[in-house]
């Protein structure tokens, strides 16, 4: 794994409206960052970080198994009362999980290490699977990179298959706060590939929609049968119709047991099905006298979004921290892995999983420590 100058394409602005691609840059700051690109190996990729993705989805999904009718654990996530019976009935229909990443610190000398489950909403997805592709094609076509250049990436032939199988071909609602560019360009990006899979599509925002006796319905009075959301399941259980029987009567995708790895908490309880995992901290919730062990950690709230709230310590030393307005349900407290340096830049390596498998790869780098949303996304190679 190394860290490269890479030549930015002189004509990158027409190739990125060409896609789509309207989130380049954030308040007026690169976010997308072609002037330097991660190289990987195959073996790397293969042995290292493809592995530990798939070890660790199937390690989740033993753990959402046992946690998802266990109260004491419900409680302890923060998981409000009335939506346990939702929870539990979603996992027990198996209804299916579209997506995940998994954020990991890796250097390329040891195992990646497990920072957190992004499990309900995470983005950085449309660049990950066709905005660095896209590069990936056209840098070897320029004579950038060699002919044999690949890349960690099957996410969007995996995106049209997942959508085939959860949905086989009946309409999807797609739903987001659309006032943000990022999560618009996500949904769209996620709706065409439910189309592309033989979905009738919608794309509306969050407030868009209602209640009709005990069904969700758009402004058009259509019945919401299924919908994807951009939205945390926290969030959903915190509002006003999250106690309506419309949520049972609705078919979610990211389905409501996917709240449970979404908490930061998860990763204690995935620690304590799995300690010394070799890809996996130590990490205790911040009550439990076990956490007074971690004399260098990553403290991190329950539930959190970009990096906030995110403290990290070394004895009485603070390394590093975010703001945020997040926190109010607890903390955990994580081993600390300080992000590997290159250059005084700090990657974190977003793997992907679909269906449960893993499917790609993003690399976002910041010269902060922790990673927030004004990290920048470079593409990466696999060269060998």
């Amino acid at each position: 794994m190394r860290r490269e100058p890479s030549p930015p394409r002189p004509d990158f602005a027409e190739e990125a409206r060409k896609i789509g691609f309207r989130y380049a840059q954030a308040d007026g700051e690169p976010y997308w960052d072609e002037r330097a690109r991660y190289v990987f190996s195959m073996r790397e990729i293969e042995e290292d970080i493809e592995t530990a993705t798939a070890d660790l989805s199937a390690l989740c999904e033993d753990v959402v198994a046992r946690l998802v009718r266990d109260e004491q654990a419900l409680e302890r996530l923060r998981v409000p009362r009335h939506a346990w019976s939702l929870i539990a009935e979603s996992h027990a229909r198996r209804d299916a999980s579209l997506y995940g990443r998994f954020d990991f610190s890796y250097d390329g000398e040891g195992p990646p290490k497990l920072l957190e489950y992004n499990a309900d909403t995470p983005t950085s997805l449309f660049e990950s699977a066709v905005v660095q592709w896209f590069w990936l094609e056209q840098m070897i076509a320029r004579g950038h990179l060699p002919k044999g250049a690949d890349q960690f990436n099957s996410l969007h032939d995996r995106l049209i298959a997942r959508w085939r199988e959860i949905a086989g071909g009946a309409p999807v609602h797609f739903a987001c706060m659309t006032q943000s560019v990022e999560d618009r360009g996500n949904v769209a990006y996620l709706a065409d590939c439910a189309a592309q899979a033989g979905s009738w599509t919608a794309r509306i925002d969050m407030r868009d929609i209602g209640l009709s006796g005990e069904i969700f319905v758009d402004r058009s009075g259509r019945r919401v049968e299924r919908l994807f959301k951009l939205y945390p399941w926290e969030w959903m259980f915190a509002d006003a119709f999250g106690k309506s029987a419309a949520m049972g009567a609705t078919r979610f995708v990211e389905p409501p047991w996917k709240v449970i790895p979404s908490s930061k908490g998860f990763l204690a309880y995935l620690w304590e099905a799995a300690p010394g995992h070799p890809n996996l901290l130590p990490c205790f919730f911040e009550d439990d006298a076990r956490a007074s062990s971690l004399t260098r950690y990553a403290r991190k709230p329950l539930y959190s979004r970009e990096g906030a709230n995110v403290a990290l310590f070394d004895g009485e030393t603070r390394l590093a921290h975010t703001d945020g307005a997040y926190g109010a349900e607890g903390f955990v407290r994580q081993q600390l892995c300080l992000l590997p340096n290159f250059g005084g830049r700090y990657p974190v390596l977003g793997c992907w999983l679909v269906g449960g498998a893993p499917a790609g790869m993003g690399v976002r780098e910041d010269v902060s420590l922790v990673t927030t949303d004004r990290s920048r996304f470079l593409p990466h190679v696999i060269i060998d």
